[in-house]
């Protein structure tokens, strides 16, 4: 199989850039990063609204053509409770960076829960990232909670949050239909 027809290495019809991990950016919007509270975990909240369908949404989220398409430079997907998923992007050093992950939750175009394996350098290793789909109106939401020991430190988790803000941003421009 050639790279132009491979899913793992096929670049998108429509896409857009992609970022390294952790690379700097830009101011975001204020953020929605939970303050700290003694006795529980802090977390990333956010949500954004797209002008498109759940599944449209569900499948940029569950599926390695979605995924590349907005978020990381290869996926692998077993779309299943308990399946094995992972995604490969660019390092700050320029090599490639994996996460390893299992599926806690799949439901089809509703909800998805992935909690990411510790160790190999991945910026969410230990954290657990639920992805809620719903309809809103003639639009999709989409809502992300982030949290592991990334989000216990404040430089951490700020720079985390800047990520997903840029990363929703991504998806919604990629998915948006006029």
């Amino acid at each position: 199989m050639d790279r132009a027809t491979d899913p793992m290495t096929a670049t998108p019809s429509h896409s857009v850039a992609k970022r390294p991990c952790c690379w700097p950016l830009a101011d975001p919007p204020a953020t929605a990063v939970r303050p700290f509270q003694e006795g529980t975990m802090p977390a990333i909240r956010r949500q954004i609204n797209i002008a498109n369908t759940p599944r449209t949404v569900w499948n940029a989220l569950t599926t390695a053509d979605g995924l590349t398409s907005w978020l990381v430079d290869e996926a692998r997907v077993d779309p299943r409770k308990g399946g094995r998923i992972v995604w490969t992007q660019e390092g700050d050093d320029g090599s490639p960076v994996q996460g390893h992950g299992t599926i806690l939750k799949w439901r089809p175009t509703s909800s998805l829960e992935i909690t990411w394996d510790k160790g190999g350098g991945f910026p969410m290793a230990g954290c657990r990232i639920v992805f809620q789909v719903a309809r809103d109106g003639d639009e999709t939401r989409l809502a992300l909670v982030l949290s592991g020991p990334q989000c216990e430190d404040e430089e951490q988790r700020a720079a985390l949050d800047k990520e997903w803000s840029r990363d929703l941003r991504a998806i919604q421009s990629w998915l948006d239909v006029d």
